[in-house]
């Protein structure tokens, strides 16, 4: 399997696809809870026009947690080193969730490496509620099982159909998602997680364009806050109604279809 070797000594594991495609690369980065198998089908998709990069954040999937503290800064270097040492110029980002994060504070650093982005499932103004409820996912984890903590965080990143409509297969994905995640690492970017500083703090002007995603079922993200974000940044935000947090795994064909369509454009 590929590995970046870090410049501290941190495995971080990647994946390449559609590397005989002629229109630019894509890098995907995964949200909390996600690991670069996430994004198979949309890869799968998107294989024939696009060439992508897929990688394990640090304590994500099959890469090393490391020894450092895990912080946004941390992030952004391991990204950087990763698409120096694949010699990747310039790249579309796609992140979701914390993913987008990264993408935002990727573009505040070094903002001639992004030639497009898109975000999915976040805003300025994070509410009380959506604290809480990641506070609550960590004194879960400190206190009983990560299986526990999966079936507490299922009715928030996934939507009320997404929900309904795979009601028997949730055993199924609550196991899936254990089996793919370490309660070590979880716990370490949980506690990471709350200490960022506000979103609005990394904003600004795009100097590329920029498009956002957020459901309409989101409980982590409000309407006022995407639209927000979208305006600070110059970009464009769309709601998709029905659904949830986890919008390519929920609405897989109309995200693979809104990004193709957006980063094929002009």
């Amino acid at each position: 399997m590929p590995y970046l070797k870090t410049i501290d000594d941190c495995n971080i594991y990647y994946e390449l696809a559609g590397e005989g495609a002629t229109k630019p690369t894509i890098a995907f980065i995964n949200g909390t809870l996600q690991t670069t198998v996430n994004w198979k089908p949309v890869v799968k998709a998107m294989a024939a026009n696009f060439k992508m990069v897929m990688y394990d954040g640090r304590g994500q999937g099959a890469s090393d947690l490391g020894d450092k503290p895990l912080s946004m800064d941390l992030h952004v270097s391991d990204l950087k080193q990763l698409l120096t040492e694949l010699n990747i110029q310039q790249t579309a980002v796609v992140g979701v969730s914390h993913g987008a994060r990264i993408a935002l504070a990727l573009a505040a650093n070094a903002p001639d490496l992004i030639s497009r982005m898109v975000l999915c499932s976040i805003s300025t103004r994070a509410t009380f509620r959506a604290k809480m409820i990641v506070r609550s996912w960590y004194e879960i984890l400190q206190r009983h099982s990560l299986d526990a903590m999966v079936w507490a965080a299922l009715p928030h990143v996934f939507g009320r159909i997404f929900l309904r409509d795979n009601e028997k297969h949730l055993e199924r994905i609550v196991k899936t998602i254990v089996r793919r995640n370490h309660t070590e690492s979880l716990r370490a970017h949980l506690a990471a997680l709350q200490n960022y500083p506000p979103l609005r703090n990394v904003l600004g002007n795009l100097p590329f364009l920029s498009l956002l995603l957020t459901g309409e079922d989101d409980p982590l993200v409000t309407r006022e806050g995407a639209e927000e974000t979208a305006a600070i940044c110059g970009g464009r935000h769309m709601e998709l109604e029905g659904i949830g947090h986890s919008i390519p795994a929920e609405a897989p064909q109309r995200f693979i279809r809104l990004i193709s369509d957006f980063l094929s454009d002009g």
